[in-house]
């Protein structure tokens, strides 16, 4: 993996600010000084000044031995789901969507190699991990990531493998960047992804791409489902029509009350994938 290269602006003190502030997390929800040290490649006292200073700010707890975050942290994000009104147009019609198949399905979007989820309407909980608004998965696990990976022109999905961190998570996961990177070139084509047990035992997932009036992928909606429920058959056959008029839909909302893109980004791929649908 290449280091990446940063410009003389780039200020190294604030970078470890928040990797102090994402060394927790729902398995690390109270840390120790020497904890938050080795989660963020830092020394404990090191560590002790970044969690004074952000305990004096009010985003941090302490009670003098362990550390965790306060509600305060919420302000950090609050600003960009305020401001960005596509979870708010996507949630009703996942509500439906979820009142039809009975469940579970989510909107997420795509930040840099990760997926993260913006809007959620769970059912049963099928993951050993809890999922909810701001959980992050590594994008090319997950059939929502897929979606959005395939809209990358070609040199970017190269760019992607070349940097992407392949370890398996199940024995079903792809690893080879040869397949990935098929696995892409189909979904781009179909318009759609299923992921199949990559990244948890017993979790198949159904995703398909939000795009913006321009034809860009913004957003993916998935399905997710317990494998020992539902087949890859039932899941194409029962679910994927739902999930396809569900997405046809929040794009109709999107395009009338979203801003236009410029169209840089417009591709064949795109369009045919679209009108697949």
């Amino acid at each position: 993996m290449t280091a990446e290269i940063r410009g003389p602006h780039f200020v190294q003190s604030f970078e470890r600010g928040l990797a102090v502030l994402r060394a927790f997390d729902a398995d690390h929800q109270q840390l120790t000084l020497s904890e938050v040290g080795r989660a963020c490649g830092m020394t404990r006292a090191t560590a002790r000044r970044f969690l004074l200073t952000l305990a004096d700010l009010g985003y941090v707890h302490t009670d003098g031995r362990l550390f965790r975050l306060t509600p305060r942290v919420l302000e950090l994000g609050y600003s960009y789901l305020a401001s960005f009104t596509l979870p708010e147009i996507a949630e009703p019609h996942l509500e439906q969507l979820v009142a039809q198949v009975r469940e579970s399905s989510s909107l997420c979007v795509l930040d840099g190699d990760d997926i993260v989820y913006v809007a959620r309407v769970p059912t049963r909980r099928i993951m050993s991990a809890a999922i909810t608004v701001g959980t992050r998965f590594p994008a090319h696990l997950t059939s929502v990531g897929r979606v959005m990976l395939a809209d990358l022109p070609d040199d970017g999905i190269d760019a992607w493998l070349d940097r992407a961190d392949l370890r398996p998570n199940t024995s079903q996961t792809l690893t080879s960047p040869r397949a990935l990177r098929a696995e892409l070139v189909r979904v781009r084509r179909q318009g759609y992804a299923l992921v199949d047990q990559e990244l948890e035992e017993g979790l198949r997932s159904v995703a398909a791409p939000v795009r913006d009036r321009d034809g860009t992928v913004v957003a993916g909606v998935n399905i997710a489902v317990h494998a020992g429920r539902n087949s890859v058959e039932s899941v194409r056959r029962d679910l994927l029509p739902h999930l396809l008029a569900t997405v046809a839909r929040i794009e109709a909302d999107l395009w009338i009350t979203g801003p236009a893109r410029t169209a840089s980004r417009g591709n064949g791929a795109g369009n045919r994938a679209g009108a697949e649908r």
